[in-house]
């Protein structure tokens, strides 16, 4: 594996919780660094994939874990009780663990905050486990003083299932990359909420669970499906580079294949802000051999959530770790993030 990630700074800052590059590097050096081995076969904290997985009997437990602290709670087509649910349904659907057993949802709440608010949240996370065929098996309540906490934290723990194990890191050279859907909208949505622009066009989140996409994908292009990553925090071009690097491949990103709406183009321009470099928190890039990527696709486009799915780009053997970016014009290198461009954005 070809490691791109600098070493921290003295202290921590915004920029290592907000995905990319920093966060890897605290990742690796800090909780990563010193743990024990792991006592049954599988995928651990060092392999910085999306969950962990162990090996039972001939089929594997997927787990995964993620705190929310979005600002603000309730955004442009969602609010943190959607996202807590989608995020880590979706970070097991990654791994191909489709079929979700069961969350647990802690919730660290600020005194003062408004019930109705908190059970707006609450209808959201019951509407979403629905729709993600799931549900919240058990959880935990904490309230802080005020001031001491910024309104609400959810964390929501997801375990899954599945017989097959799909990486981040199993790209090769000739791969098709795939992604399920239009780029950036939901941390371009959320920066349009916190700072109240008046946009002519509308702009709403792409939150989302995705199990049951990942799954139609699944069924159809099965062990051709080489590698899965959510593009999340620091957005395409993150997960992009750390797919590259973890596969030891290039990646050559065709930008004028990458679909982008009009209305988050229009406010990334606004913000300057690259909609490659946004997250999204309702898609997916998916790593497919050649031979099955056409039907791969079709599957993707036959799913209401992937209707806007194309195939960006192709694995190279040279330029390894490293995206290419075909811009129609020239190429140049896609630089990787250090992070989002703004913090708490999922």
């Amino acid at each position: 594996m070809i490691s791109h990630t600098p070493r921290i700074d003295e202290t921590v800052g915004l920029k290592h919780g907000a995905g990319g590059r920093a966060m890897r590097a605290l990742i690796e050096e800090v909780f990563a660094s010193g743990l024990p081995e792991m006592k049954v076969e599988g995928v651990g904290l060092s392999a910085m994939d999306d969950g962990a997985a162990l090996r039972f009997g001939d089929r594997y437990l997927v787990l995964t874990t993620d705190s929310h602290v979005i600002h603000p709670i309730f955004f442009p087509g969602g609010d943190i009780g959607r996202l807590a649910v989608s995020g880590t349904v979706n970070d097991l659907a990654m791994m191909g663990a489709t079929d979700v057993l069961g969350l647990t949802c802690a919730i660290i709440v600020e005194e003062g905050f408004a019930r109705k608010d908190l059970e707006r949240v609450q209808e959201s996370l019951r509407a979403t486990c629905i729709e993600a065929e799931t549900t919240i098996i058990t959880g935990d309540t904490k309230v802080m003083g005020r001031g001491e906490l910024d309104g609400l934290v959810v964390n929501t723990t997801g375990i899954g299932i599945t017989d097959h194990i799909v990486r981040d890191s199993g790209l090769r050279p000739g791969d098709r990359i795939l992604v399920s859907g239009t780029m950036g909208d939901h941390g371009l949505a959320v920066m349009v909420g916190r700072h109240g622009l008046d946009l002519d066009s509308e702009l709403h989140s792409d939150v989302a669970p995705l199990n049951g996409l990942v799954r139609c994908a699944l069924e159809c292009g099965g062990d051709a499906i080489v590698a899965l990553k959510d593009p999340t925090r620091g957005g395409l071009a993150s997960a992009l580079h750390e797919m590259a690097s973890k596969s030891g491949v290039g990646i050559l990103l065709e930008e004028s294949k990458v679909p982008v709406t009009a209305e988050a183009r229009s406010a990334g321009e606004l913000l300057g802000i690259d909609p490659l470099h946004v997250a999204n928190e309702g898609k997916a890039v998916l790593g497919v051999a050649p031979d099955s990527a056409e039907a791969v696709l079709e599957a993707l486009r036959n799913h209401p959530l992937g209707r806007e799915a194309a195939i960006v780009g192709t694995c190279l053997a040279d330029a390894r770790g490293k995206v290419v970016l075909d811009t129609g014009f020239g190429r140049r290198l896609l630089v990787e993030p250090e992070g989002e461009p703004l913090p708490r954005i999922c």
